[in-house]
C-alpha cells in the first residue's frame, strides 16, 4: 500500500524531517548534461512565472518508505527509495543560490538554511539530506559554505550552478529562480507503507537496468540483506572495493565468479543469477562473508586489470601480454589461476607457464585465421573443464590441445606463415603485437622503443612498374604478376615492424633497404640482407620467422588433432556475401584462404558454390575455361551486365566494382571494425597525446600539404559540433564522432581517417545506426561523395568500408565539398533531437 500527494521542493524540505539515501543506494551521478537540462527548465520556468504565477514544471516523482530507525519525537525519517539523484541535485542548487545570494546581498545565509537544508534544533538529526556515505563529506562542505565547496560529482555539480548564477542574465533574476525551484517545481511524493518491503519496492523500480549497473543492483541486495551490520560491513569491505574499481569493473567481477562455475552465464544474467545463488543463504553472518570474499577476488582481479601490482617477475610478464591483447573471456582463467596460488594449490611458475600457453593458444590461432572461431566458449569453458588432478598448467595446455580448438599444431603455423593474410586476420593491434614480441625475442643488445612502430608492407600494397618487374622475374608461365602481389603482399614473410618517422609507401627496393637499415628493428636485418625482394626472398623469411614461433610459443600436445585444411568455408562464405554488382579475381580469393589461384579455379568449375560467375581475372575478364557447375549455358557476362557490372570494349569489368581482399575480409568479418573508444591520454611527462601522434604520423607520411589540409578538416568538424576519437594503433587513426556512446541512438561516425592516407568510409558500421540504417540514406552519402573528385565508389560496397585517398583534400574545392557533405552526415545524425527529454533520475 502507498500513499501518492504532488508537492513541491519547499513542501518537501520544510519543517522538520530528514531523508536517509541508504547505503545500497550508488553515489551521486549526476553530469553536465542533466545538469544543463535541468537549468534550462528552471530558467524558463522562472520566466514563466513572472507573468503566470502558478505556472509548475513536473520533475517526476520521489519515492520514500518509513525509516525503521525512527528519529527523535516531531522528526519524520524517511528512506529515498527512488529519486535521490533529483533530491540531491535540487539540495545542492539551493545551496549554490545561497551562497550566490550571500556573496551579493544579505540576510539570506540562514533562512534558506535553516529553513530547507538543515533541522537547526534537533542536532543529532541536522541535515535534511543525508547522502550515501561516499558523498556525505562533500555535501557537508555544500551545506556548510566550505572554502572547498565539494568534492567529486558533488562539487563539479555545485560548481555549474554556481557559474549559471554568475551569468549576467541569472543573476539579474536570481530571486525568481529561487522562487521557480521551491515553489515552481512539481513532484509526485509516493510513501510506501511501513510494512511494504523497502527493497523490492526498490528493485522492481529499477531492475530494467535502465538506471542502476548490475553492481549497483548486487550492492544494494546485499546492503538490504544486512540490516544490523550495513555500516560496518560497508566501511570495512565494500567502500574499499568500491574506491578500487568503477561500476563496469564491478560487475566484471561479479560475472567472473559466476562463470568460474557456469560458463553458460553472460554478464547480463550476472545480478539475476548472483541473487538466486546468495537467497540461500539464510544468515546475516554467511552474507558478511560473501562480501569478504568478493573483496578477495578483487583484490586479483585488481592485479589483472593493473599486471604492474604483481610481484612475481614472470607472472607480471604474462599478464602484461595478455592484458595487452585484450580478450576478457580470458579473465576466469585468470581470476582461477591466481586464487589457485592464494590458497596454495599452485605455484608463481605454474602459473606463469598456464598463461604462456594461453598466449601460445591465442597467437597460432590469429596465425591460422582462426581467432575468433568458437575463441569464447573456449576460453569460459578452461576453468570448468579442466582436469583439476593436474598441475594447473599441464591442465590448461591438454585442455587447450584436446578437440578441434583450432590449436594450430607447427606444421599449421608453417602453412599459414608463408600462405595466408596476416595482415587480414583478427584485430589490428593483435597484428601489431605478435610482429613487437617477435622484435622483443630477439634481445637486442640496443633495442629500439616499439611504441613508435607501425606495421610496413615491403612489397608495398600498391605496385609501382618497377615492383611489377621486381615480381614478374619469379613468375612461372600460368601466373598472373597482380595474383601473386595479392598472394604475397599481406603475409607475415613481407611486413615487418618500422618508425613511421620514415615514409617507405611504394618505394624501389633499393631506397626501402637503406631507410630500414636506419630504423635499427631487427626484424629487418633479414630483408636489407637480401639484393632484391621477390617471392623466394618472402617465402624464406616467412619459413625463418615461423621457426621462431614455433620455438616462442609452444603448439598443442602430441595428441592433438591435425587441422590443417583449406578454407573452403571460408571462400564460399565471401562468395556468398559478395554484393550485386561487385566482382572479384581468383588471386583475391585465393590470397583470402592461403592457397593459389588454379585450385581455387578448379574448385569453383567443380563444386556449386553462390555466386561463381563474379569471379574473374586480375585485368577484369572472364577465365576462358569459366563453366557453370550446375550445367547452366548463358551467357556469364551477360548475367554480370544485368546485375550492374560495368564492361569496357575490351570486356574488362570496371575496377571500381571489384572486391578486393581487403574488403573480402570485411565481408567474412575476418577485419573487425576498429571500434572507437574513449582511452585514457597520458599524463604530463608519459608521452604524446594520440591527437599529437596522428597529427605527428599524418605530417610524416602525407606532406605538409595533405596534413594541413586533413587537420583543418579535423576542426572544421568540431566546429559544427562533432568530436575526435583517435585509436590505440601503431597507425594512429581517428575517428570523426558525430554522435558518442551514451547518446541515446547509439555512436555513429562517417569516416575514419588513417595517417597513412585513406579516410575509410565507414557503410558497414553505418548499416546498423540510426538513420543511416536506411539504405536510401547511405546511398545519399554514397553519391555526395563521388562528386568529389577521384572519387568512386561502386553502389556494390555499400555494407563494406572503402576507402577515399587524403589526396584529395589538397584541392581546397574538393576538401570544402567535403566538409559539406560531412555536415549534411552530421546534420542527419541528429535529426532525431526533438524537444528536450522529460527530466529523469
Amino acid at each position: 500500500m502507498v500513499a501518492a500527494a504532488e508537492t513541491t521542493l519547499q513542501g518537501l524540505l520544510e519543517g522538520t524531517k530528514q531523508y536517509q539515501v541508504p547505503l545500497y543506494q550508488r553515489t551521486y551521478s549526476w553530469q553536465d548534461h542533466q545538469l544543463e537540462r535541468l537549468w534550462k527548465d528552471i530558467v524558463r520556468l522562472a520566466e514563466d512565472r513572472v507573468d503566470h504565477p502558478k505556472t509548475t514544471h513536473f520533475i517526476g516523482s520521489l519515492v520514500l518508505a518509513p525509516s525503521p530507525n525512527n528519529g527523535p519525537a516531531g522528526v519524520g525519517v524517511f528512506l529515498v527509495v527512488d529519486g535521490q539523484q533529483r533530491l540531491t541535485t535540487l539540495s545542492i542548487l539551493l545551496c549554490a543560490i545561497r551562497d550566490h545570494r550571500v556573496l551579493n546581498e544579505s540576510d539570506t545565509h540562514d533562512r534558506l538554511t535553516g529553513q530547507y537544508l538543515i533541522n537547526q534544533w534537533v542536532p543529532e538529526r541536522r541535515l535534511k539530506l543525508v547522502p550515501t556515505q561516499a558523498d556525505l563529506d562533500a555535501y557537508l562542505a555544500c551545506v556548510d559554505s566550505s572554502a572547498q565547496a565539494g568534492g567529486g560529482e558533488v562539487g563539479a555539480a555545485y560548481q555549474f550552478f554556481r557559474d549559471r548564477l554568475a551569468e549576467p542574465a541569472a543573476a539579474a533574476q536570481v530571486k525568481h529562480l529561487e522562487d521557480a525551484v521551491l515553489f515552481g517545481l512539481a513532484l509526485v511524493s509516493v510513501i510506501a507503507h511501513p510494512d511494504d518491503n523497502v527493497y523490492r519496492i526498490f528493485e522492481s523500480l529499477n531492475n530494467t537496468g535502465l538506471k542502476l549497473t548490475q553492481a549497483d543492483l548486487l550492492r544494494n541486495y546485499l546492503f538490504m540483506r544486512l540490516p544490523n551490520r550495513s555500516k560496518t560491513v560497508y566501511d570495512a569491505h565494500w567502500l574499499p572495493l568500491q574506491k578500487r574499481f568503477n561500476s563496469v569493473e564491478l560487475e566484471t567481477l561479479f560475472w567472473l565468479d559466476l562463470v568460474q562455475h557456469d560458463p553458460r552465464i553472460t554478464q547480463g544474467d550476472t545480478y539475476a543469477r548472483q541473487q538466486a545463488r546468495l537467497d540461500r543463504i539464510a544468515t546475516e553472518d554467511g552474507i558478511e562473508a560473501e562480501v569478504r570474499r568478493f573483496g578477495r577476488l578483487g583484490a586479483l582481479l585488481e592485479i589483472i586489470l593493473h599486471p604492474a601490482k604483481e610481484q612475481d617477475s614472470d607472472v607480471r610478464f604474462r599478464l602484461e601480454r595478455l592484458h595487452a591483447w585484450g580478450t576478457t573471456t580470458v579473465y576466469p582463467l585468470l581470476l582461477h589461476l591466481l586464487d589457485r596460488r592464494s590458497l596454495g594449490t599452485a605455484t608463481s611458475p605454474q602459473v606463469a607457464s598456464a598463461m604462456r600457453y594461453v598466449e601460445s593458444f591465442l597467437v597460432r590461432r590469429l596465425l591460422i585465421g582462426r581467432a575468433t572461431a568458437n575463441i569464447n566458449r573456449n576460453l569460459l569453458s578452461i576453468v570448468t573443464e579442466m582436469n583439476k588432478d593436474l598441475p594447473v598448467d599441464e591442465a590448461v595446455h591438454a585442455y587447450l590441445s584436446a578437440g578441434r580448438k583450432y590449436y594450430a599444431t607447427d606444421s599449421d603455423v608453417r602453412h599459414a606463415v608463408r600462405s595466408l593474410p596476416f595482415y587480414t586476420n583478427g584485430r589490428a593491434s593483435q597484428r601489431s603485437l605478435v610482429l613487437r614480441w617477435l622484435e622483443e625475442s630477439y634481445d637486442s643488445k640496443e633495442p629500439v622503443s616499439l611504441t613508435k612502430l607501425t606495421i610496413e608492407h615491403v612489397l608495398p600494397q600498391s605496385m609501382s612498374p618497377e615492383w611489377q618487374r621486381m615480381l614478374a622475374a619469379d613468375l612461372e608461365p600460368h601466373e598472373n604478376v597482380v595474383e601473386v602481389h595479392d598472394a604475397l603482399k599481406h603475409t607475415l614473410g613481407n611486413l615487418t615492424l618500422t618508425g613511421y618517422n620514415v615514409e617507405l609507401g611504394n618505394k624501389p627496393f633499393s631506397v626501402k633497404r637503406v631507410d630500414l637499415v636506419k630504423s635499427g628493428v631487427r626484424l629487418t636485418q633479414d630483408i636489407v640482407a637480401c639484393e632484391r625482394w621477390g617471392r623466394p626472398q618472402i617465402h624464406a623469411r616467412a619459413d625463418a620467422l615461423a621457426e621462431r614461433i614455433i620455438n616462442l610459443w609452444p603448439g598443442p600436445t602430441g595428441s592433438a588433432l591435425v587441422q590443417s585444411e583449406v578454407r573452403w568455408d571460408l571462400m564460399t562464405a565471401a562468395l556468398a556475401a559478395l554484393p550485386t554488382g561487385s566482382w572479384t579475381t581468383y588471386g583475391d580469393l585465393a590470397a583470402l584462404i592461403g592457397t593459389a589461384p588454379q585450385p581455387v579455379g578448379n574448385r569453383l568449375r567443380a563444386v556449386p558454390v553462390p555466386n561463381a560467375h563474379r569471379v574473374l581475372q586480375a585485368e577484369g575478364t572472364m577465365a576462358a575455361g569459366f563453366r557453370w557447375p550446375d550445367g547452366r549455358t548463358d551467357d556469364p557476362v551477360a548475367t554480370l551486365r544485368a546485375e550492374g557490372v560495368e564492361f569496357d570494349q575490351h570486356g574488362r569489368a570496371n575496377p571500381t566494382q571489384r572486391i578486393d581482399l581487403d574488403e573480402l575480409a570485411q565481408l567474412t568479418g575476418l577485419a573487425p571494425d576498429e571500434l572507437p573508444r574513449r582511452l585514457p591520454q597520458p599524463r604530463p611527462g608519459e608521452g604524446q597525446s594520440r591527437a599529437e601522434r596522428f597529427a605527428e604520423q599524418l605530417g610524416v607520411l602525407q606532406g605538409t600539404v595533405v596534413a594541413g589540409a586533413t587537420l583543418a578538416l579535423l576542426n572544421q568538424w568540431t566546429e559544427m559540433g562533432g568530436t575526435l576519437l583517435y585509436g590505440d594503433g601503431a597507425e594512429t587513426s581517428c575517428f570523426l564522432m558525430a554522435r558518442e556512446r551514451g547518446h541515446r541512438d547509439g555512436d555513429i561516425w562517417p569516416v575514419t581517417l588513417y595517417p597513412s592516407g585513406k579516410a575509410e568510409v565507414v557503410f558497414q558500421h553505418l548499416a546498423s545506426r540510426l538513420p543511416f540504417d536506411d539504405v536510401t540514406l547511405r546511398e545519399q552519402f554514397r553519391q555526395r561523395l563521388n562528386q568529389l573528385p577521384g572519387v568512386s565508389i561502386a553502389a556494390a560496397k555499400l555494407t563494406l568500408r572503402p576507402g577515399v585517398p587524403l589526396t584529395i583534400l589538397a584541392d581546397h574545392a574538393a576538401a570544402s565539398a567535403l566538409v559539406e557533405h560531412l555536415q549534411w552526415f552530421y546534420d542527419q545524425a541528429h535529426l532525431s533531437e526533438g524537444a528536450d527529454e522529460a527530466l529523469t533520475v
